[in-house]
């Protein structure tokens, strides 16, 4: 497909994630003819997604054009392409656009959600890796808070205001507080017959804590914030069954009768499991479906084909196993890159060695915790540092621009400035009418919002707390 210069080494890298943007621009000055395929047309900034699901920021501060950020790259051209299937004898990826031949191939194809075998739970609790997915986050989340607001009946109001997020990683946590800290803050005031203050957040965690990758100490400080802010965390709580009207629960490891917790706004953040594309690429994956690489992270037998960032099962030199988080994909990117540079000069490859610069995850409002090398720690400080962090590691002055005044506006106002529901969303369908009461078999009768009785009048007239 397409024309390549005579004589250039080709390159295709499949994925513009972390792990094959940072490949990409290693090879800027290189004589090579690279080819960057995307099913998407932008780079997404994965690590405050979130944000967007908790309508902190939009779409476009955490998005750059694949165009834009390589545009400059004279050796690069993008496509906008699926990738079906690799054939490694003939040295062709397969495309829903026509077949790309390569002479160096780098499948960077990333991680999707993993509902370890329930896939019918998606439709009930969305995950969170695409701006897509992010968007419907949000719609979930701000029209159940519409649904409380004109339900007359109480059952219906408390599961429109009880959120369940499952799993307690550092994407669980960051969703956990901020949607607490919306409903406590952000809407406080702006609804006349809810209190949203009131909603109920669980976060569910199979395992016995939160942020198991994390050492005990910042898992305790984490799950302390989390409480400090009003969500109700669970532990050794595994979910069972995901519906429209809430999930089902019991103790991890026990026989124990589940139990029911009502809830329209389910969110999964339990698991991932690695891009389909490894299946085309090797038979012999993990659990998890990632492909196993050597430590110069290429296919074994293939010394032309890498495989970088999560959809890779990679044990470095030292044999450390290198997590899925995007400093070690951005290495990844880095290294498979430098070795085809090594090929072109004649060098030996080097084996990938790890560096690990530490984690992080934000909890809510001042509060974070940090671990990076011996130091650990937590509150106001960690969540500097992450602030920080993640301004520095945005592509672009205006990405960076953008989120920090957004950040600014949430921080002295407490408001959120991406509070749009973006697509429609039908409410509760009504009780059949009975025909027996003339005001229901009416054709032209509607349901009265009446408010509830029960509703609180006292927090009515409260302003955003300051």
């Amino acid at each position: 497909m397409g024309e390549t210069q005579a004589g250039r080494i080709r390159v295709v890298v499949v994925g513009a994630g972390f792990a094959g943007l940072e490949a990409v621009k290693e090879l800027e000055d290189a004589p090579v003819e690279v080819t960057l395929v995307d099913r998407r047309n932008h780079h997404l900034f994965q690590p405050l997604l979130y944000q967007v699901a908790t309508a902190g920021l939009n779409p476009s501060d955490i998005a750059q054009p694949i165009r834009h950020v390589v545009g400059g790259q004279r050796n690069c051209r993008v496509l906008m392409a699926d990738v079906a299937d690799v054939d490694l004898d003939a040295r062709r990826v397969q495309t829903d656009l026509g077949p790309i031949d390569y002479d160096y191939l780098m499948v960077a194809t990333g991680a999707t959600h993993d509902y370890f075998g329930n896939q019918e739970w998606a439709r009930h609790a969305p995950g969170l890796k695409t701006v897509e997915d992010a968007l419907d986050i949000r719609r979930r989340l701000l029209t159940a808070f519409e649904r409380a607001e004109t339900t007359p009946r109480p059952e219906e109001r408390h599961q429109h205001m009880t959120f369940v997020v499952v799993g307690a990683g550092p994407t669980g946590v960051e969703l956990a507080g901020a949607i607490k800290e919306i409903a406590t803050q952000s809407l406080r005031g702006d609804f006349r017959v809810i209190d949203t203050s009131a909603a109920k957040v669980l976060l569910l965690e199979a395992g016995p804590r939160v942020l198991p990758a994390f050492p005990e100490k910042l898992s305790a400080s984490a799950e302390r914030q989390l409480t400090n802010l009003g969500v109700e965390v669970r532990t050794s709580c595994m979910v069972v069954d995901v519906r429209a009207d809430g999930v089902s629960v019991k103790a991890t490891g026990t026989e124990d009768a589940p139990t029911d917790i009502g809830s329209s706004t389910v969110v999964w953040a339990a698991g991932v499991a690695a891009s389909p594309l490894g299946a085309a690429l090797s038979g012999s994956r993990d659990k998890a479906g990632r492909v196993p690489v050597t430590v110069g992270l290429t296919l074994a037998g293939h010394t032309e084909v890498f495989v970088i960032g999560d959809l890779a099962a990679i044990s470095d030199a030292k044999g450390v196993q290198v997590p899925g988080v995007a400093p070690a994909a951005q290495q990844a990117g880095r290294h498979a890159a430098r070795s085809i540079l090594a090929d072109l000069e004649g060098r030996d490859r080097a084996a990938f060695v790890y560096r690990d610069k530490g984690s992080m995850a934000t909890i809510g409002r001042s509060a974070a915790v940090v671990h990076f090398g011996p130091f650990d720690f937590s509150g106001y400080p960690a969540w500097v540092a992450w602030w920080l962090v993640h301004i520095w590691s945005l592509i672009g002055f205006r990405s960076r621009a953008a989120v920090m005044a957004g950040w600014a506006w949430q921080y002295l106002t407490r408001r959120r400035v991406a509070r749009l529901i973006t697509a429609p969303t039908p409410l509760p369908q009504p009780d059949q009418p009975d025909q027996s009461d003339p005001d229901q078999s009416d054709p032209d009768h509607h349901p009265r919002l009446d408010r509830p009785e029960t509703a609180d009048e006292n927090h009515r007239d409260r302003s955003p707390s300051s």
